[in-house]
């Protein structure tokens, strides 16, 4: 039974930490409608794999350092604000450029965005270690590979749902996946 908690747990975790990514995912399907496959896995693997690390951390900050990480945690969502609103605000401009456009935005997802991306939807995940303090480093890990393949499957929905609703907004995505990621800039700084 133990066992059976530890992995709903797990799985709960996951889908609260990847409402973020999912967002961002929708805004970058919305942006690059013709993501090829091999895109969009990369994407979500990259979301996973941040949602996996972030946590990691703050179990080792939490058995190490945890004075030093208490001080800095007021200002994990600042960051995240910032980050997000920078990459929002360059949709936003580009999406009002291209407004009348009918034809289906050409914007590739570069490596540098998605980095940004990447770390800006996991950085509070790092309150997680605070969470699953309590976890043997092995439970830790197991739990976190779970938050990760969570993160993913979601993801890839979000991106799957952003590129079938670009194909039919065109020159208007961009707006819409550049105030999705100043919304969640900003819904992690007021909640």
């Amino acid at each position: 039974m133990g066992t059976v908690r530890f992995v709903i747990n797990g799985v709960f975790l996951g889908v609260g930490l990847a409402m973020d990514a999912f967002s961002v995912s929708l805004a970058n399907g919305l942006k690059e409608p013709r993501m090829k496959n091999a895109k969009r896995i990369k994407i979500a693997g990259v979301f996973a794999g941040f949602q996996y690390l972030m946590p990691m951390i703050g179990w080792v900050l939490v058995h190490t350092l945890m004075e030093a990480f208490s001080s800095i945690q007021a200002y994990i969502p600042w960051v995240a604000l910032c980050l997000l609103g920078f990459i929002g605000t360059k949709m936003l401009i580009e999406g009002i450029k291209t407004w009348n456009d009918t034809e289906l935005p050409d914007n590739e997802l570069g490596h540098g965005t998605l980095i940004v991306q990447g770390i800006a939807t996991s950085i509070d995940a790092l309150s997680v270690g605070f969470t699953i303090a309590s976890y043997t480093l092995v439970s830790a890990l197991i739990c976190g590979l779970i938050i990760a393949v969570v993160t993913f499957l979601i993801s890839m929905a979000g991106l799957i749902i952003g590129k079938k609703l670009g194909m039919k907004l065109a020159g208007k995505a961009s707006v819409l996946g550049g105030v999705i990621l100043i919304a969640i800039g900003l819904k992690m700084v007021l909640w």
